[in-house]
């Protein structure tokens, strides 16, 4: 009976996922609100029934009462999350809190499976910083000033990353001295100085003025890359190189930026690893992992080898909950977790996982186009670049696209320091889209309308106050359906933010 309710419930948990998937591109589209707000009702239905199936299964399969107890304060955390925040935020986005609550959900799921432990850890973190960055999107709205704080930037970001020079506190890990551990607490200084430094570039774009100013902020920005390559980080330093490149060209608009930083990472890239190969001999054994697992299965390649098999016999269907060896996968709690996801919960779930991210990432996309405030415009793309590009580093690491670099699959993956930046990033971007919503850029919009006016109207000559007063006569339904027109325009792409 138990085999039978199990299987039933992997083919549910597949069906509904892929029907929360559909419906994140589906409030994506300029559809009417009432529309959009059912269908982010119906994404919180399938959440639920994902989340009660996959919890169904593993009580099943353990038979303790201690998960029961974890998924019901789960299901009291999200629900109190959900409908306090757009309580208080009315101008919040409910896709991302939906995705965010959603992500977070499925790692528990996955975590609860792989290491109950570390499945509580994470959801005691988790829920601490969900309420810490519920004030995130008030910081943002209540305190302009933070574009002005460039220097501050700089100066506690770099400073920060250094402390994994200091003895006794930094700590090695997996061949990089990137962690730090404070009162029994580790933490990666990278991921909290990621949001720092799209603060620094996002400030320091805003207020250059000339070629100079832009050379000091490439070599501040080359310094932060130069401390990590010096913790031995190659993974954050790619995210942070392709951060700056893209925030570069956004600030810029010159083409040549995105050839000539291809052009130079990958140069500096080879010669890099030629020269410091011998340095770095953890990269080394990664890359050789990369390109031939399996001649190295019984050593560097063990764990992307592991990985391969896993998503090969999970298939498209997935083994189910507790039914794989997930296991069998070195780090797979962090660093290869979405090989155990597309092992037991199928190929087809791990596709609409992928798919949930880039609805997330086209939704910051158009956040950034939106807002005209220059700060916050790269800010949000700064994030947007950060948030993707460590996705595809993550999940090309697992599939053996690229060589492993390390990084967490956001929200997901165990890793407290991972989930405390990515829920402040989440947060910043509620907060932009907040500003926007509750008319940051009125006075730029009525500045607009005003010159409109002021040139579309008539200036009546002297001794000509009848053809001044006809041309008015004639301008004034065209002036008015413009400005009507206008507002219609606006009003119906911001409903796009409203839910």
């Amino acid at each position: 009976m138990i085999t039978i309710v199990t299987e039933i419930a992997k083919y549910l948990i597949i069906f509904f996922m892929v029907l929360y998937t559909v419906k994140c591109f589906t409030v994506l589209k300029p559809v009417p609100a009432d529309k959009k707000r059912r269908a982010l009702n119906v994404q919180i239905f399938y959440v639920f029934m994902i989340h009660f199936l996959c919890y169904l299964t593993l009580y099943l399969h353990y038979e303790k009462k201690s998960i029961l107890i974890f998924y019901l304060l789960q299901m009291i955390v999200s629900i109190t999350y959900m409908v306090s925040y757009h309580a208080i935020y009315k101008g919040s986005s409910r896709l991302i809190t939906n995705n965010m609550s959603f992500l977070l959900l499925i790692g528990y799921v996955m975590l609860t499976r792989l290491d109950f432990d570390l499945a509580k850890k994470q959801f005691i973190f988790a829920t601490i910083m969900l309420v810490v960055t519920a004030f995130v999107p008030l910081f943002v709205v209540k305190f302009p000033q933070i574009k002005k704080w460039n220097i501050f930037y700089a100066v506690f970001g770099i400073g920060f990353l250094c402390t994994v020079f200091i003895p006794h506190v930094g700590v090695d890990k997996y061949g990089s001295n990137n962690w730090i551990s404070i009162g029994g607490i580790s933490m990666q200084p990278m991921e909290i100085v990621k949001i720092i430094f799209v603060f620094f570039l996002a400030s320091s774009f805003e207020k250059a003025k000339n070629f100079k100013d832009m050379m000091k902020t490439i070599c501040v920005a080359g310094l932060f890359m130069l401390v990590l390559v010096a913790e031995t980080d190659l993974g954050g330093a790619v995210i942070f190189f392709m951060v700056f490149v893209m925030m570069l060209y956004l600030a810029t608009g010159k083409h040549s930026i995105l050839i000539g930083g291809g052009l130079g990472g990958s140069v500096l890239a080879v010669v890099g690893y030629m020269l410091l190969k011998n340095h770095f001999s953890h990269v080394t054994m990664r890359i050789d992992a990369w390109l031939n697992p399996i001649e190295y299965i019984d050593g560097s390649g063990y764990q992307v080898a592991q990985s391969l098999f896993a998503i090969g016999s999970g298939g498209f269907e997935g083994t189910g909950l507790c039914q794989g060896l997930p296991t069998s996968i070195p780090v797979v709690s962090s660093d290869f977790i979405f090989a155990a996801i597309c092992e037991e919960l199928g190929v087809i779930f791990g596709l609409c996982l992928l798919l949930m991210y880039l609805s997330c990432f086209i939704y910051f996309i158009n956040i950034s186009m939106k807002i005209r405030d220059a700060f916050y415009k790269n800010v949000a793309f700064g994030f947007t670049i950060c948030f993707i590009f460590q996705i595809f580093l993550n999940v090309g690491g697992v599939v053996k696209f690229i060589p492993s670099t390390g990084v967490t699959l956001p929200l997901v993956s165990y890793g407290v320091s991972s989930v405390v930046s990515t829920l402040i990033i989440f947060g910043i971007i509620q907060g932009i889209c907040v500003l926007e919503n509750s008319g940051v850029d009125k006075n730029v919009r009525q500045e607009s309308i005003s010159r409109e006016e002021w040139t579309e109207t008539p200036v009546a000559v002297r001794g000509q106050s009848n053809s001044g007063e006809k041309q008015r006569k004639q301008k004034k339904p065209v002036q008015r359906k413009a400005k009507t027109g206008y507002y219609r325009k606006e009003t119906n792409s911001d409903e796009f933010w409203g839910e």
